[in-house]
């Protein structure tokens, strides 16, 4: 025998390879006795009987295990051990299921019958739920999201929702006296014209007298003294004040549309004097006077609720909360334009005339 075959031989495989040609060989001749048998002889004889089918098919089986037999080599000692060493079972591990039990599965079937296994979620769910063994015992201390023992208790929480709605709301303006007026004034930030004053101006003169005279918004001097028409412009009021035999807080009241100097000394925004209105409605209201005189074409234009020139308003006789109102220039602008005094001084003319008209009375009868 050669060499490879005897080691073919040594190790078993010789004789595996005979057995299995020896196997196709038979299923081949196994087939072809079947296809044999029922279409040999005449197609018209009849086929052999079940009986006989049976019986040749049992002496085929017979041949083909005796066969087999015969084919299988002598296995040697080495054979043997290997033989007994794999059918020895293995040993229990933790990974394997218990023997006994109804549920025991193929590896192969466990492995895709088994859930698919998320290492992010058991990570997370190992890591919420496992305790900090390494942090020391907190025994008494309040749970991690209850932040309310850093508190201090003498600190003013802020008021709830309900606690603010239920606080009482200042009182309107239209109801307010003078002192609380003056006050309301003098801490209002309804308009950004706050941000920049220095201080509010909120009227003098007279609180019970006949004249009412109306400008504007404060200047620089105003917002510095906090206090309407004062400086050039002041003295020159002060000085038509006089030729009409009034004097400032004689039977004369003085007060601006707007509370706050405007940057710059720019023109009023709309809603500024739309938050401001409602103090100088509530002054007229308080005052009750017999005539307005609005100085300026801005106060003019405010009062009148008009975008009319100050030319065209002049010369005629208007009406501010059923008050007679009668417009002439600013006294500022008197100061730049000194041709336009004879207008002006043709306006409080009117005025007077006005005035009396509606129950005033001369200088030695006045308050």
């Amino acid at each position: 025998m050669a060499l490879h075959e005897s080691v073919l031989e040594e190790f078993g495989l010789a004789p595996l390879w005979v057995r299995r040609g020896l196997a196709a060989r038979e299923a081949e001749a196994g087939q072809g006795d079947a296809v044999a048998l029922q279409t040999r002889g005449d197609r018209s004889a009849p086929l052999r009987d079940d009986a006989a089918l049976a019986d040749h098919a049992t002496q085929h089986s017979g041949d083909r295990a005796a066969l087999k037999q015969a084919d299988e080599p002598v296995k040697s000692p080495r054979e043997d051990a290997n033989d007994e060493r794999r059918a020895q079972p293995l040993p229990q591990t933790s990974r394997e299921p218990m023997r006994g039990s109804a549920n025991v599965q193929p590896p192969q079937a466990q492995r895709e019958s088994a859930p698919r296994f998320d290492e992010t979620a058991t990570w997370r769910e190992t890591s919420q739920t496992q305790p900090d063994v390494s942090a020391p015992p907190t025994f008494d201390a309040p749970p991690d999201d209850d932040f309310a023992w850093f508190d201090d208790p003498t600190a003013s929480a802020s008021a709830p929702a309900e606690t603010r709605r239920a606080a009482p709301a200042l009182p309107a303006i239209h109801t307010l006296d003078w002192d609380a007026l003056a006050e309301r004034v003098a801490g209002c930030e309804a308009c950004r014209l706050c941000e920049t004053r220095t201080n509010t101006v909120f009227g003098v003169g007279d609180r019970e007298a006949d004249w009412m005279l109306i400008g504007e918004a404060p200047g620089e001097n105003e917002d510095r003294q906090g206090e309407p028409f004062v400086g050039q412009a002041g003295k020159l009021l002060d000085n038509m004040l006089h030729s009409l035999a009034l004097a400032r807080g004689t039977n004369v009241y003085i007060a601006n549309v707007i509370k706050c100097r405007p940057p710059g000394n720019r023109n009023p925004q709309p809603d500024e004097v739309a938050r401001c209105e409602p103090y100088l409605q509530r002054q007229v209201s308080l005052v009750k006077p017999k005539l307005i005189v609005a100085l300026g074409r801005f106060a003019a234009q405010s009062l009148l609720k008009t975008e009319a020139s100050i030319s065209s308003l002049r010369g005629r006789v208007h009406s501010y909360e059923g008050v007679p109102v009668i417009v002439t220039y600013h006294p500022a602008y008197l100061l730049r334009s000194l041709p336009d005094k004879a207008k002006a001084w043709a306006d409080l003319c009117l005025a007077r005339e006005t005035w009396l008209a509606n129950g005033g009375a001369p200088s030695n009868e006045s308050k």
